[in-house]
Formats: C-alpha cells, structure tokens, sequence
C-alpha cells in the first residue's frame, strides 16, 4: 500500500502553465478557467474566471471524477486538453476542454497507464509530449499526444531515471529541456527533450543540488532562471540555465529566505515576480526576480495571508491575479497583484470553496481564445 504523503501534497503548474483561459485583448476575445486537483475525493474542480474581478465561479458538473488522489493538473498549450495525474491509481486522467463553457469530457480511452506512483504531470510547449513524473517508481515516463483526440501514448520503454521521489516537472519556454525536482534526494534531475520522439537524455553534470525537500521547479518565461521550492530548508535554490546545453548554474546569494515549508512556486507571465505558497506558515512569499541576475528580492508586505495549508500557486496567463490552493481549508485563495511592485491584494470575494474534505492539491489558470 502507498503511503499517503499528508504535509506533502503533488502539485502540478503551480508553476503555471500558460495555455489557452475570457476578456479582451485588442480585437481578441478570451476565456479563463481554473481547474483544481481534490486529492481528498479524487475530482477536479472547475471555475470560471471572470477578467475585471478575478472572481470563480464553478461550472456546470463541477467537480468532475479523477482517479484515485490526483496530485497533478496541466493543460496542453491550446487550451484543448486537460490532464491529472492520480497518484494511488497510477494513470493519468484526459479530458477534453469545452472552449466556450470550460466543462471536461473525458477523452476517449482515459484514464491511462502510468508508473508507480504519477505525482506530477506536464506538457511541453509544442503540445506533442507530457512528462510524468512517477514519484514511487523514480523515473519520468514520456507520453505522445494524439492532436485530434488528446489521448496519450505511454513510451514506458523511454522512460528516463530520475532522483529519489520525483515531485515535480516541467519543461523551459523553448520545449528544449525539461527538469524535475527530486525531493527526497534533494536535487534537480535536468534533461534535453528530442524534439522528433519526445525521449529525455540526461543534461551533462545533472543532478543538480538544491536546498533540503525541493518540492517544485519552475522556469521564468524567458528560460534564462529556475526556480526550486524547498520545504525542509524553508527556501529558494535561484538557477541561471545554459541556453545550449540546459545545465543550471547557482545564482549568487541563492537559496533566498521563504516562509514555513515551501511547497509550491510560481512566476508570473511577465517574468517580474515569483511566489512561493508556504505550507507551514499559510501564506505566500513574493518576490521581485533581478532582470539581470536571477536573483530574488523579498517584496514590501510579503509574506501574504493565504488559507490553511497552500499547495499550489498559479498566476493567471494575463498578469493580474495569483491563485493559492489551500489543502485543509478545502478552499482557493484569490489575490490580485501590482505590476509595479508584485504585491499581493485580496479579491473582494477572496476564497472559492471547493467540495469539503476535498484537500485541493494542485491548480492551473488556462485562456481559451474564442
């Protein structure tokens, strides 16, 4: 029997993925949705958002049926598909996205075989593959994606060796690399994507340390900096990364302060600002990302109040508004922040519940162009 990792909960783009969620852009019209992994009842919760407020509404249907306590939750980068990976039942659930109204179809086929223990689960900027990172089986599985259906193709024999207890994946802007937070290992698992077969070959000096528990990586928009949420050293690790061959670097003055048990890290869209959800503490620490050097400066105010417990942190694709999951408050914190400083503001209707005991574990903001 798998042990149930309570304090540790999966993410999945806390780190954001910033696929396809409405408003307006020039002449361009735009939805948003937020979906979010219940790892208690083994659903997704779904909201819409609404541009000028930042408030959630749930959906139609919502919350819909996962595997067993899905950690994980990404979007391809069309808005089209959704995918969780379900921890206990080791698969990973698909769906399909309704463009106009946010509801979840499941694809054809789902759910789909994993390895051991599926903690994390992402796709890579061309929309071909996902990665898996399968946390009691110490590897990544890499997956094609069928662009007509969104079903997966599982490449177990491609599967590549990780570190001890893989927590956490994504992969740069550029659909280059890809990098994986080993937690138990303490380190970062660093690798460079084929871009004909989707197969990961292990980046020169990989892996690379971190602080103590690192529970996320995340890579800034502009793929020069990663970032690692370490939970135990209650901190940063800050990373240049070699934009020919993926090999990370550390930033001076790294790892950089955070609050009680960091699990979760995200960057906004404009690349200004990184937050960190402090699992311990219940509340997110900001902070501003040197343009030049990487580097983390605490922002005025931080650290933010959040709800009991956050696992994951998401900023919207638009740049106004962060989004914690807050594992036992059963709920999701809604802040919207400056452009100028980062600083977080509570929304006026600041927490959305979601179904009780239903221990949110990981959340995603997708726009849909309509």
């Amino acid at each position: 029997m798998k042990t149930r990792w309570l304090g540790f909960t999966g993410l999945a783009l806390a780190a954001v993925l910033f696929a396809a969620c409405s408003t307006e852009e020039g002449e361009t019209t735009f939805k948003y949705y937020v979906y979010a992994t219940e790892a208690g009842s083994g659903k997704v919760s779904a909201f819409s958002m609404k541009p000028g407020t930042g408030a959630l509404t749930a959906l139609s249907g919502s919350p819909f049926a996962a595997g067993a306590q899905p950690q994980s939750v990404a979007a391809d980068p069309s808005g089209k598909y959704l995918y969780v990976a379900n921890y206990f039942s080791d698969t990973i659930s698909a769906y399909a996205i309704d463009a106009v109204t946010g509801v979840l179809t499941a694809v054809p086929g789902s759910p789909f075989s994993a390895g051991l223990g599926p903690y994390s689960i992402t796709v890579e900027p061309s929309g071909k593959f996902a990665y898996v990172a399968n946390a009691d089986g110490d590897n990544v599985w890499p997956y094609l994606i069928d662009p007509d259906t969104g079903a997966l193709a599982p490449y177990g024999s491609l599967a590549a060796p990780a570190g001890i207890h893989p927590s956490f994946v994504t992969a740069d802007p550029t659909g280059k690399f890809l990098y994986v937070a080993n937690e138990y290992s303490g380190d970062i698992s660093a690798y460079a994507i084929n871009a004909g077969s989707g197969e990961l070959a292990a980046i020169s000096g990989s892996p690379f340390a971190t602080g103590g528990y690192p529970r996320t990586v995340v890579v800034d928009p502009s793929g020069k900096y990663a970032y690692a949420a370490n939970s135990a050293s209650r901190n940063v690790s800050a990373f240049t990364i070699d934009a020919v061959t993926g090999a990370l670097a550390v930033i001076p003055g790294s790892p950089f302060a955070a609050g009680r048990n960091p699990l979760s890290i995200a960057v906004d869209p404009s690349g200004k600002f990184v937050y960190a959800g402090n699992w311990d503490s219940s509340d997110v620490s900001a902070y501003t990302i040197d343009a030049d050097t990487g580097a983390l400066r605490a922002v005025s105010g931080s650290p933010f109040v959040a709800g009991a417990g956050p696992s994951a942190v998401a900023v919207d694709p638009a740049g106004k508004y962060v989004y914690v999951a807050n594992y036992w408050s059963d709920d999701i914190s809604g802040f919207s922040y400056s452009s100028a400083t980062g600083a977080l503001s509570e929304l006026a209707s600041s927490s959305y519940a979601v179904t009780a005991g239903a221990h949110p574990s990981s959340i995603v903001v997708i726009r849909i162009e309509q």
